[in-house]
This record gives structure tokens, sequence and C-alpha cells, in this order.
């Protein structure tokens, strides 16, 4: 279980194909990682299957590379990490599992006075889950939906300290990004989509 809230941005330094899946090496300034260890990657959960002086390795499975963009990660790019939470921290995002529902890709990103404005349209599954003020994670990053301007299109108004301290101030529009919905409004979803779905007397 995360929050979303990134504490550390660290740097591809391989990707390479592997069993199916995808091998990625991350360098990051962290000194107590330990092997089996859970962290979030752009917001997907991974298992530190290796690690070494400013360094750690993950396997994608080919579940996760079909819901994720990994596949087009390459040496140099830069990812957002968390380390999972540990009972007793503050939850100062959003329970985010880091399971990422789908990509969702940048429409349009502007300035509007001390904002940055990002439009992104997302999965039907995270759409319907999402609501102005509610939560949301985009790469690993707790944000709020400012606004649905549109279906299947979410707003976000991202502040100055979470464009400098993560990779979502490089981001512009036609890029993908990894998209998972509210917890809570999945769990309602799955509940009342019996009632729903039953017809009217």
């Amino acid at each position: 279980m995360f929050t979303g809230l990134v504490t550390a941005v660290g740097r591809i330094e391989s990707a390479v194909a592997a069993d199916s899946g995808l091998d990625l090496t991350i360098a990051v300034a962290w000194s107590d990682l330990q092997l089996g260890e859970s962290v979030a990657v752009d917001g997907a959960c991974l298992t530190v299957k290796g690690l070494g002086d400013g360094w750690f390795a993950v396997h994608v499975i080919t579940t996760s590379l079909a819901r994720t963009s990994f596949a087009n990660y390459t040496a140099g790019r830069r990812v957002n990490l968390e380390r999972a939470l540990a009972v007793g921290d503050r939850l100062g995002g959003h329970l985010v599992q880091g399971h990422v529902d789908g990509i969702g890709t940048i429409v349009a990103t502007r300035h509007e006075g001390d904002a940055w404005l990002v439009d992104v349209a997302v999965p039907p599954q995270v759409a319907e889950v999402s609501i102005p003020l509610g939560s949301i994670t985009v790469d690993g990053v707790s944000l709020t939906v400012n606004a649905i301007p549109g279906p299947g299109l979410i707003q976000l108004s991202v502040i100055p300290f979470t464009l400098g301290h993560t990779t979502l101030g490089e981001r512009r529009a036609g890029d993908a990004v990894h998209v998972e919905g509210d917890t809570v409004g999945k769990y309602v979803r799955q509940f009342t989509a019996a009632h729903r779905a039953a017809p009217e007397a």
C-alpha cells in the first residue's frame, strides 16, 4: 500500500527484455532497500529483486506490461518512486494500491496563475470512479481531480512543489501516463453494480 507521495525521482539505467517480461535497473540514492521490498515505480507496485550501491532492479511481468507503458521505457528516463507505507506513517496523499488501471494520455497542459493545469484522457474504468475533488494517481503521484471537462477527461491542478519533486512537469500533450482510479470509488462501483444493472420494476 502506498500514499502517492513521491519520495524520490530515480533514473532508468537499463531496460532489458527477460522471461517474456522486462527487467529494469533503476538508479536512486537509497541506502537501506531490502530484497523483496515493494516499490512503486511510476505508480506500479514492483518487487526489488536485486540491489547495489545506488541502484535496485525489478522485473515487470507480462500482465503488468499489458496495462502500463513500461515497454517503452529506455535508459535515461526519470521515474517517480515511493516505498511502501509503514504502519503508523502519516497518510498524506490517499490510499494507493500501486495497481495501475491503465494508460492515460496527456491532452493539454497550461499555466493558470501558480497552478499547472493538465487534462488527461483516461480509460473508462478510471473515468467512472472519478469525481470532482476526488483522488486519482498519475504516474504514482496522488492528485486531486480539479474538474471533469468532458467524458473520459480528467483535469488536474498541480502545485509548484509537486512539479519540482516529480516528473509531472516533464509531461506534455501526447505523453502516456499510468493512472490508478480511487480505491474507494472502485469498491463502491463493484458493490452497486448489481443494483445498477437490475431492470426497473
